[in-house]
């Protein structure tokens, strides 16, 4: 198991290098690349999960790396990168905590982490055009959860279908 650690001074809103997580397939390597410049540039310390290399790997591998990390707190948000996001998004859903969705528009990314306390942004890199997901990205490290009480109350429900499990 091999993953880089991009440490980089933060100036966002994020408060310290665990704070962001973000892995992909060989399919989403491309895009992951693009988005940790991207963050770079703004100075937010970002864990890389991985992929490194183009050699063709299983997404759920990295779904799970990602995932694990924001169960154990290591990190507060994620980021996953496949093909379409599809598998990504499946395969992070699976462990309980995660609230991860595809996201290709704005609008998506506000609101699910506005709504729905989104904490796990899953792009797809041959759907969405690089310079959209970087503001994409930008949108869901932006936002907040609203804190008002049919959202929380509705995360509560979410949560007891976790624990039916």
């Amino acid at each position: 198991m091999k993953f880089c650690l991009v440490i980089i001074f933060i100036m966002m809103s994020f408060s310290n290098a665990q704070d962001l997580g973000i892995a992909s397939d060989h399919a989403g390597k491309k895009l992951k690349e693009q988005i940790l410049k991207h963050l770079s540039s703004k100075k937010i310390a970002i864990y890389d999960f991985g992929v490194t290399t183009d050699e063709k790997v299983d997404y759920p591998d990295y779904a799970e790396k990602v995932s694990n990390a924001l169960q154990q707190k290591k990190i507060k948000k994620g980021i996953l990168i496949c093909g379409s996001g599809i598998g990504m998004a499946i395969a992070a859903n699976k462990f309980s905590g995660v609230r991860a969705s595809v996201v290709h528009d704005l609008y998506s990314a506000r609101q699910g982490v506005e709504h729905d306390d989104l904490n796990v942004l899953v792009l797809g890199e041959k759907v969405v055009d690089s310079n959209l997901a970087l503001k994409i990205v930008d949108e869901f490290l932006a936002v907040r959860f609203s804190e008002n009480e049919h959202h929380k109350r509705r995360l509560e429900k979410i949560k007891k279908f976790e624990n039916r499990q």
